[in-house]
């Protein structure tokens, strides 16, 4: 039976060592709450580092087993991988890089190199457990190369990939040393997910940088696999929330602070220390809103909750250090005998009391630099029995993109922010019930279970639509079949691409003529009268006449701006125009003067941008900016720029292989049909052909044609096969004819 396995850098529950032994503290978590229901079923498992250093074996076992009861599997890291994978790489590199604090950013190779070991020892241990037919949902910053390791080992299985943090921009992600191995990592799953649409663009834009990988609507084309990339605004369990707000030892609760607190009017914020959440900012503002609105002053009280995380860390030092003094400036700046303006707690709360300062509040504070999502502001929201409160959100954060209906503000905006706090402590019931309201809706609606499942669905709708882009081996019945049906039909039409499918590519494009062994396939093929062979090129159609003219076979060049069938000289199906070239032409000779090795080919129709000589490396970065450039242009002016093998070439929207191809079907019925191509421009063709035809596709296997071949060289054995099955048929008519047997 196929089985799901939850794969995160630590598992929802927490191993402790004390004097009494070994104990095992649930996770409240949202994701353990949300993955509940997937791993608790079956033979369903989660696997991930327990939270604890645990040296000896003795201690290990007696986790491992206890685990397992609860569907868990631990991976145990050594002191030295804590501090380097998880503490390093993870914390130090990723986390300020893809918070946009690049500043503090640290990049060594041996932090990197602890990072690829450990993901190896997470591939490992899922290979203990895993199937090819199993779905594999990996989790978070900590395990971004999980994918493509766990896809080597398993190539059909089912593997989705979700960050719970931002992904950063292009311009940011690029100073990763190790970026490229970060895409590929990724690319090994076949769904990743983002909490926001600007991550999802984020992650595509540096695939298609980095890789030159292209995506139409979020599907990335890796040549051999399609990857979907999408947006799934995780959500909370609103109804734990709800319940837990209505619960009367929480009512208690906030009875007992309110009357601690003193002060008719509330803010809370809730916050792990970490400077993406923007505390000493948040601070700044609540100073100068009691400076600019002095009739609040012992009104209202800041109820600031910072839980402690990393603070032996200098930076997390320095920055807990910054808070203590920001609150002890404004408490001895503004409080009085009876009133404290900033309640500070340095320490985490059980959630029934956290449930208990939501209740109180009357304005909720969220105001990171950077956050992937922030659950405390739908916390806050699912929380509001009575629907009355204020939200004020950072646009910064994951959950700005979804509440609409909160105050959102520029957490680098002091000025602005501490006139929000005005505006949310002076905004009318009836509007803050409106608000309120619409926001539980949607929260209530998009909640965790609601996340999970429409993650699940998508994996599985990307597995069959990468299906119907698979193709099969033209080998063992399948070649017979086709064959076969090539004896016993005709006429026939066949269409085959030149660069890569007849001729191998060369570093010239210019020198690529055909070779005598191709002349002879060729020969050989349209020696039966009953072939129509038809070559369908994107080159000009002075070199087809120049290479290929004096053959007897059908030609189309420029990828069917011009058409010459054997019987007629060349011509055109449709009247374009090409005076775009004049403006397009400067753009592309600027990048040939950037790149040492390039050159254009002008065709009569479309411009080319060759890049076969180029440095590795350089080629590809210049055809993504040139792409990037084009692609603007002609998304105006009616051209379409394709990206082929070291190749750039932009030319007329209305003209494509499989245009041109279906001028021949109408011309030329034939009862067997085959269309063989290597590249992006013959899947138009492919997908034109006649249900009954043959399609085949030379090189990697990622296509809408029915079969693929390995080369060139396969490409000319299999019409090498046909001439020897024609030869094979007109031998036994003759034989037939001389023993006076029927032939027909």
């Amino acid at each position: 039976m196929a089985k799901t396995i939850i794969v995160s850098n630590r598992l929802p529950l927490k191993v402790q060592k004390k004097d009494t032994g070994i104990t095992f503290e649930t996770s409240e978590g949202g994701l353990a709450t949300g993955l509940g229901s997937v791993y608790k079923q079956g033979d369903n498992l989660w696997i991930g580092w327990p939270g604890l250093w645990l040296e000896e074996e003795q201690d290990q076992e007696y986790v491992r087993t206890e685990l397992l009861k609860e569907n868990m599997q631990p991976v145990f890291l050594t002191e030295t991988e804590i501090k380097e994978y998880y503490e390093g790489f993870s914390n130090e590199t990723l986390w300020p890089l893809f918070h946009y604090f690049s500043q503090y950013a640290v990049y060594e190779q041996q932090l990197w190199e602890a990072y690829l070991a450990v993901n190896r020892k997470f591939c490992t241990e899922v290979m203990k457990f895993a199937q090819s037919e199993d779905t594999i949902w990996v989790h978070d910053y900590q395990l971004l190369l999980l994918p493509q390791l766990l896809r080597e080992q398993l190539p059909g299985a089912n593997i989705g990939f979700f960050q719970h943090i931002p992904f950063p921009s292009f311009e940011i992600f690029r100073l990763l040393p190790w970026r490229r191995r970060i895409i590929q990592g990724l690319l090994g799953a076949d769904l990743i997910g983002f909490h926001t649409y600007d991550d999802m663009r984020h992650f595509l834009s540096s695939a298609n940088r980095l890789l030159g990988y292209g995506n139409l609507h979020g599907l990335v084309d890796t040549g051999k696999r399609a990857v979907l990339v999408d947006a799934f605004p995780m959500g909370i369990d609103y109804e734990k929330y709800a319940a837990l707000a209505v619960d009367p030892e929480t009512i208690k609760l906030e009875q007992d602070f309110r009357q601690a607190i003193g002060t008719q009017r509330v803010i809370v914020s809730i916050d792990r220390l970490d400077y993406s959440k923007g505390i000493p900012n948040r601070l700044h503002a609540f100073e100068l809103f009691l400076k600019r609105y002095p009739e609040f002053q012992e009104k209202v009280s800041l109820v600031m909750i910072v839980v402690p995380s990393r603070d032996t860390v200098e930076k997390y030092k320095r920055l807990k250090e910054e808070i203590d003094e920001l609150v002890g400036r404004i408490n001895s700046s503004y409080r009085t005998i009876s009133w404290n303006p900033i309640q500070y707690f340095y320490r985490s709360f059980p959630l029934p009391e956290i449930s208990a300062f939501y209740r109180l509040a009357d304005v909720c504070l969220v105001t990171p630099m950077r956050d992937g999502m922030n659950l405390v502001s739908k916390e806050f929201i699912a929380s509001k029995y009575d629907q009355k409160g204020v939200l004020i959100l950072s646009e910064m954060a994951g959950a700005a993109q979804e509440l609409a209906d909160a105050i959102q503000i520029n957490p680098n905006n002091i000025d602005r922010m501490a006139d929000a706090i005005y505006e949310a402590l002076s905004l009318p019931e009836q509007e803050q019930i409106a608000q309120m309201s619409a926001m539980q809706t949607l929260i209530k609606t998009y909640d965790i279970h609601q996340w999970v499942k429409v993650f699940m669905d998508r994996l599985s709708y990307v597995k069959i639509k990468q299906q119907s882009f698979t193709t099969d081996p033209l080998a063992g019945e399948a070649l017979e079949n086709l064959l076969r049906q090539y004896q016993e039909k005709s006429p026939r039409l066949i269409f085959l691409d030149y660069d890569g499918t007849l001729s191998p590519f060369t570093k010239d494009p210019r020198q690529a003529g055909p070779d005598e062994e191709l002349l002879n396939v060729l020969g050989q093929l349209t020696a039966d009268p009953q072939n129509r062979v038809v070559i369908i090129s994107g080159r000009d159609r002075q070199t087809l006449e120049k290479w290929l003219g004096h053959l007897p076979v059908d030609l189309i060049a420029e990828h069917g701006v011009w058409l010459k069938r054997r019987e007629v000289n060349w011509e055109m199906i449709l009247t374009l125009n090409n005076s775009w070239k004049r403006e397009i032409r400067p753009i592309m000779d600027a990048y040939v003067h950037r790149t040492a090795g390039s050159f254009i080919e002008e065709k009569d129709y479309s411009l080319v941008w060759h890049y076969r000589r180029v440095a590795n490396g350089l080629g590809e970065l210049r055809s993504r900016d040139l792409i990037n450039h084009l692609g603007y242009i002609a998304s105006n002016i009616n051209l379409q720029v394709m990206e082929g093998n070291k190749i750039v070439e932009i030319k007329n929207l209305e003209v494509n292989k499989g245009i041109a191809a279906t001028r021949w079907l109408e011309l030329y019925p034939s009862n067997f049909v085959i269309a063989i191509g290597d590249d992006r421009t013959d899947e138009d063709m492919f997908r034109l052909m006649p249900p009954d035809s043959f399609t085949i596709k030379v090189g990697a296997q990622r296509s809408v044609a029915q079969y693929h071949l390995g080369s060139v060289k396969d490409v000319r054995n299999l019409l090498r096969t046909f001439s020897n099955l024609d030869i094979n048929v007109d031998q036994e008519t003759l034989e037939a004819s001389k023993n006076g047997r029927d032939t027909e």
